[in-house]
């Protein structure tokens, strides 16, 4: 039998459906396929179709646990194998966060997408938050990022320039830049501005959360027609000339130093721990990073940089003995 494929509207509609039904059918176990078709509003024939594609979901092999499995008797449909999908999908803030501004990415590569459906997705996501939000949702940006989000969104809106004052985590430096911005970004959960800076003559990407504060100006945003778009195809980071490496063992407490800076590599360890390989521009910078950690991180190589941390540690502690 041949069908027409779904159009990214159908699309749109189905995938949330598809995605509540498991756990709807978990709770209303024999609940007669008309009854399940009144609740989500499609009609019986619908329904059927999307039991059928859940009854096919899973991965090669259809071993236990990796296939969503049905049983029908007459008109009635009861879940006997649920894949783990027990509950019905929930955003945190920082996952929808994170989904906005993929979405509104999306919305800027000519044909990718219908852009209307992809408009009509945002309201409801935003919708959703604003509502969920006071009720105690999980929230994982801080104000100020929420803040630093808003205003690019505008300024992209408006075509206007942006003033920022922003952490350069691998030079432990911070300075004012002013940027015209060309795009959000959402690269490994992370959200960035794509931007040409004017005091680099280049296309940066800046971090949203180590902007410590944004104006937008009057003035027209004007990246010259030599900006690119960054390739991040292959990961954000890529060592620059002047950057060094160093393996770090970081105890669970000090693992956030793998999130918030750059890293090559990161490989578990025991009990919680992490080895990573992170890049750095200044000596003085990683060894005030270490002992800025309190023990609950050290240097593996390079093995200069182990013996200096271990003088400065040494120095203080006779600092304090003496005090």
């Amino acid at each position: 039998m041949n069908r027409k494929p779904a159009g990214p509207a159908g699309i749109a509609a189905r995938l949330p459906r598809l995605l509540s039904l498991v756990p709807y059918l978990l709770a209303h176990p024999g609940v007669r396929v008309a009854d399940a078709a009144a609740d989500f509003g499609v009609s019986e024939k619908q329904l059927w179709r999307d039991l059928e594609l859940l009854w096919m979901c899973g991965l090669p092999g259809y071993g236990p646990g990796d296939l969503v499995d049905l049983s029908f008797s007459e008109d009635t449909v009861t879940v006997t194998e649920d894949a783990g999908m027990r509950r019905p999908l929930r955003l945190t803030t920082a996952e929808a966060t994170a989904l906005l501004v993929a979405l509104r990415a999306l919305t800027e590569v000519p044909g990718m997408v219908d852009g209307e459906v992809v408009r009509r997705a945002v309201v409801k996501i935003e919708a959703a938050v604003g509502a969920a939000a006071p009720a105690g949702m999980a929230v994982g940006l801080t104000a100020r990022e929420e803040e630093t989000t808003s205003a690019v969104r505008g300024a992209l809106d408006r075509g206007r320039a942006l003033r920022i004052r922003y952490y350069t985590a691998s030079r432990d430096v911070v300075g004012e830049r002013t940027v015209d911005p060309m795009r959000l970004l959402l690269v490994e959960g992370r959200g960035y501005l794509e931007a040409w800076c004017r005091s680099a003559e280049g296309v940066r990407l800046f971090r949203l959360d180590r902007v410590d504060d944004i104006q937008e100006l009057s003035e027209r945003a004007a990246p010259p027609a030599s900006a690119r778009p960054t390739d991040v195809s292959d990961g954000l980071f890529r060592p620059a000339p002047d950057q060094q490496e160093a393996l770090l063992r970081l105890e669970p407490e000090a693992r956030w130093v793998a999130e918030y800076y750059p890293v090559d590599e990161v490989v578990e360890c025991a009990e919680g721990a992490v080895e990573v390989a992170l890049r750095f521009t200044d000596d003085a910078w990683l060894v005030r990073l270490v002992l800025g950690l309190g023990g609950r991180a050290q240097v593996l190589r390079p093995a200069r940089l182990r013996g200096e941390v271990a003088d400065r540690a040494e120095e203080a502690l006779r600092g304090m003995a003496l005090g």
